[in-house]
């Protein structure tokens, strides 16, 4: 399972770097070569940027390629290194439920329910917000099945 999810991911990711690198090249083309630059490219990078950016770190935690300043850990061993591991994967899962999950979902459900719409694309922000509870929850699977795995190492 979590290699699909990974593959997922990663897909998700390279097709929304790839919107974004044409949606930059029709704000550069439209700017300079035609004279008039397009309305809305602006924030919709600003919006796929987000989106990147969050299933990115989602990604990224997945790999165990997060930054980490793991010195105390490198230091200890045996159970004083997995209690480390343990407290580190357990931070981590609970930031994705409480700022990621409850807050994104809370910022996400508000956004809907005032109906408030994006300035150029006129999209409501609900679905921009989305993205945190989305990530948040690829976030505490991984880092819950990486607590497991060491759990039981």
């Amino acid at each position: 399972m979590r290699k699909k999810i990974d593959r997922i991911l990663a897909n998700i990711c390279v097709v929304m770097m790839g919107l974004l690198v044409l949606d930059v090249l029709w704000q550069v083309f439209t700017r300079f070569v035609i004279g008039k630059p397009s309305a809305f490219t602006d924030e919709m990078a600003g919006f796929l940027l987000i989106w990147v950016g969050l299933f990115g770190a989602a990604y990224v935690t997945g790999q165990n390629g997060h930054l980490a300043i793991d010195l105390w850990i490198q230091k200890s061993q045996g159970k004083r290194q997995k209690l480390l591991i343990s407290i580190t994967y357990i931070s981590i899962a609970l930031f994705g439920l409480f700022v990621l999950v409850i807050g994104g979902g809370w910022l996400m459900y508000t956004r809907f329910l005032w109906d408030v719409k994006s300035a150029a694309l006129n999209l409501p922000l609900g679905y921009v917000y989305s993205v945190l509870p989305i990530a948040g929850i690829f976030i505490m699977y991984y880092t819950i099945d990486d607590l497991i795995s060491t759990l039981k190492s």
